[in-house]
């Protein structure tokens, strides 16, 4: 087999799991809508906050439901030890973690499916009039969130306190995606779409991505050693 066909196997291995329990996807769904929920009851309904309050609203939202998928997603590695079964398998580490990052980045995106139509609905703001570059920011926030969580996931599969340090070790360095996907969805929800401001922060998050994957895929193997 192939690198590709050994990422893509592993990845739908993970699918495959979730398709048949669907124990997290309904779990970060759930807690997802809950958190819009939550903000769109909270929030005073003033017509010109929304596009402002919005992007925030949506990103926390992603942000909380997908370390609580990698959370789970890496517990069920730990209690079958599979992980060290993949890792001492003939495919190689890297395509371990591309395929374990790929199955978490399609969570979110499942999340996101959810969770950006319901903040449309119950604030009433046109999230999608410009739907070229909200999917692109939702898609470039997944895979930012899927290859760095995997990473600091894996590396804290065996400590006892994974579960408070994974957040605490995850946000400061996704604040700059959070902070980019904020901006491109935002700039588009103006009364007058900045579609300028749109394309830097996505180039932004793009850049972003390239670089933590490149990052991640030197470090990886090392951490999951160690």
């Amino acid at each position: 087999m192939s690198f590709v066909q050994h990422a893509l196997g592993i990845a739908w291995k993970d699918l495959r799991v979730e398709l048949r329990s669907r124990e997290i996807v309904y779990t970060m769904t759930f807690f997802a809508a809950l958190i819009v929920v939550v903000f769109t009851v909270s929030f005073i309904r003033d017509a010109r906050s929304l596009p402002n309050v919005a992007p925030g609203m949506l990103w926390v939202a992603v942000a909380f439901a997908g370390t609580l998928g990698v959370g789970r997603a890496f517990d069920r590695e730990r209690e079958n030890d599979t992980l060290r079964a993949l890792l001492l398998s003939p495919a190689p580490r890297l395509a371990v973690f591309l395929g374990k990052a790929a199955a978490i980045a399609a969570l979110i995106v499942a999340v996101e499916l959810v969770a950006a139509p319901l903040l449309a609905l119950l604030l009433d703001v046109s999230l999608f009039a410009q739907p070229g570059v909200i999917a692109a920011a939702l898609l470039g926030g997944a895979l930012g969130i899927a290859v760095v969580s995997t990473v600091f996931a894996a590396m804290l599969l065996r400590t006892r306190a994974r579960d408070v340090l994974l957040p605490v070790i995850l946000y400061p360095i996704l604040v700059p995606l959070f902070i980019a996907g904020t901006r491109a969805v935002g700039a588009v929800l103006k009364p007058v779409p900045d579609l300028e401001a749109a394309r830097y922060w996505l180039t932004f998050l793009g850049v972003y991505d390239a670089v933590f994957l490149v990052v991640s895929l030197w470090i990886f193997e090392d951490l999951v050693i160690e």
